[in-house]
């Protein structure tokens, strides 16, 4: 699922993805991974693009060869899910947002039950823009079911600033004018046409037809 969202001037592309289960088979896992392909493809460049999801993976406590994706900040140890997750995120030019951060245990877990603890849930966003990301981790008070945990990630995004459009006409500066050349204003206006140039005291006769 892909909503946008338009802040501060900028146009957000958030992408939702649900991979699946690490027992399916995989030409289930290769659509799924053809299809978040397609609508992180789909994104212009100039917009800002979050991709977030249950990806069934594990990426790893550390980067290991992933230094340009993964910020060295995980849990527990990668698996072949955690792999193609680093994999896309690397043909895609993303940063994992949640690696980014040192957190404690109860800040990256996003799984738990009684049998484990793990963290399968993931934001992403594109290198150039992971300046936005002021942190990302999760609120252990906060659960989607008994389960799951929220993931919450923190953005800073600056209103653009509207360019000034420089009006270039001639103004008369009102609190210049003497009692002489307001006179002849009046006189010249009442002539015939007449333009202003430069300095509002200061006015140039234009022909006009008599007859």
């Amino acid at each position: 699922m892909t909503i946008k969202l338009v802040m501060g001037g900028f146009t957000l592309s958030i992408i939702s993805a649900y991979a699946p289960q690490a027992g399916l088979d995989k030409e289930e896992k290769r659509r799924f991974w053809e299809d978040l392909d397609e609508a992180v493809g789909s994104i212009p460049p100039n917009e800002k693009l979050f991709v977030g999801g249950d990806f069934n993976g594990h990426n790893g406590s550390v980067s290991r060869g992933y230094d340009d994706v993964h910020g060295g900040f995980g849990f527990r140890d990668r698996n072949g899910g955690g792999v193609s997750l680093l994999d896309f995120a690397k043909a895609f030019g993303l940063v994992v947002a949640n690696s980014s951060f040192p957190k404690k245990k109860e800040h990256l877990v996003t799984f738990r039950n009684s049998a484990a603890a793990t963290q399968i849930y993931f934001l992403l966003l594109r290198k150039d823009d992971k300046g936005l990301c002021k942190d990302c981790n999760v609120i252990p008070s906060e659960n989607l079911t008994t389960q799951h945990k929220l993931l919450v990630i923190d953005l800073e995004i600056k209103r653009k600033k509207k360019k000034r459009v420089v009006d270039d006409r001639s103004r008369i500066r009102w609190g210049s004018l003497t009692l002489f050349s307001a006179l002849e204003m009046g006189e010249k206006s009442a002539l015939g046409a007449w333009d202003s140039r430069g300095d509002a005291t200061k006015w140039d006769r234009k022909p006009t037809d008599r007859k």
